[in-house]
């Protein structure tokens, strides 16, 4: 087995540097605002619809759960509502001059974003495209619609990395559209915290990642927080090379716990505890963890850290980052690559 200490057996087989990626990456948020700063359609928007796959959709389910918490800190703030499209065509919610459609795809040439694109246009709706390049960059260009050129750090870089782009580019967009408050400043002000979290939580998801070897880790959440818990599956997913899964409180208790009852493998749950949360759903991750730990299921209770939401957003993901790392390299693979995408990709070409 590897020494995770051993920088030299870690280059090995970290080929990419995706530590330096996860150490960077609170400085995208800034970036991801800066370039969207003069983006803006002419118009009045209620509703925004997101299409994107995979790392270049997630982005904007924490955005919805950001977005939401701004009731409690910015009193004016009027709700909107944020679809999130992961198809070929857009949703009846899309149909509507008064949505704002944003067609992500890091690469820029995903299939269904793209025709998602296509349709938007043929239909005669507003739309702004977010890619690094690629053929939705050139659709944009084609039909004059506005686009968001998405940075590359490095050749080997994936989408699930760069969620602070994503996440900083659309706040700007929905900021210059008047849905949301100039928070501009305020998100990077936070994310300048966050590089102290990053740096100081590397060595608890060095610990983790040895609890969860051999097992099938399952995440779960409060339902305000369900997205990251998604996130934590996918980074586990993609950077270990393993099976992972996710849910959420109160309604895991009255489904999927039954299932423990019988378990078929060696699991580790993973309970993201949020300090804020209703008492009545707080209570339920201990009375869980003891009540499978009957049926020999370990379980690991963590607390949510920082202040705001956007802080216990981030300082998770933070740490998921450095957790499915870490069991990358205790499993002897590389972290950056995601073989088996690019494979199918070339079957269903």
């Amino acid at each position: 087995m590897i020494d995770l200490n051993d920088k030299n057996a870690i280059a090995s087989i970290d080929k990419s540097d995706l530590r330096q990626v996860i150490i960077d990456f609170p400085d995208q948020f800034a970036e991801g605002i800066r370039i969207a700063k003069n983006i803006k359609l002419e118009g009045k928007f209620e509703s925004v619809t997101v299409s994107g796959m995979g790392g270049s959709a997630l982005p904007a389910n924490l955005l919805k759960i950001y977005c939401n918490s701004l009731f409690k800190t910015h009193p004016n703030y009027k709700h909107f509502e944020i679809y999130i499209n992961r198809y070929y065509s857009l949703p009846p919610e899309s149909y509507s001059n008064n949505t704002l459609n944003l067609i992500s795809s890091y690469s820029g040439n995903t299939e269904e974003t793209i025709s998602s694109l296509e349709e938007a246009k043929i239909s005669g709706m507003p739309f702004i495209g977010l890619s690094s390049g690629g053929k939705i960059e050139e659709l944009c260009s084609k039909y004059e619609a506005p686009h968001i050129k998405l940075p590359i750090p490095n050749p080997s870089f994936q989408p699930r990395m760069g969620t602070g782009y994503f996440f900083g580019a659309i706040l700007k967009v929905l900021i210059n559209h008047g849905l949301l408050p100039d928070v501009s400043q305020e998100v990077i002000n936070i994310s300048e915290k966050l590089k102290a979290y990053t740096k100081r939580s590397e060595a608890e998801g060095k610990v983790l990642a040895r609890k969860i070897m051999g097992k099938t880790p399952i995440v779960y959440s409060s339902p305000k927080y369900k997205s990251v818990a998604m996130v934590w599956k996918i980074k586990i997913n993609e950077n270990s090379k393993t099976p992972a899964f996710w849910n959420f409180f109160p309604e895991l208790n009255h489904n999927e716990m039954v299932g423990f009852t019988n378990p078929q493998g060696k699991f580790l749950i993973i309970m993201l505890k949020d300090p804020s949360d209703s008492p009545l759903n707080r209570k339920r991750y201990k009375a869980t963890a003891s009540l499978i730990s009957f049926k020999g299921i370990e379980s690991v209770i963590l607390e949510m850290q920082g202040e705001s939401v956007f802080e216990k957003i981030f300082s998770s993901i933070a740490l998921s980052d450095w957790t499915s790392y870490y069991l990358a390299l205790l499993y002897g693979q590389d972290p950056t690559p995601v073989d088996l995408v690019e494979e199918f990709k070339k079957i269903i070409a």
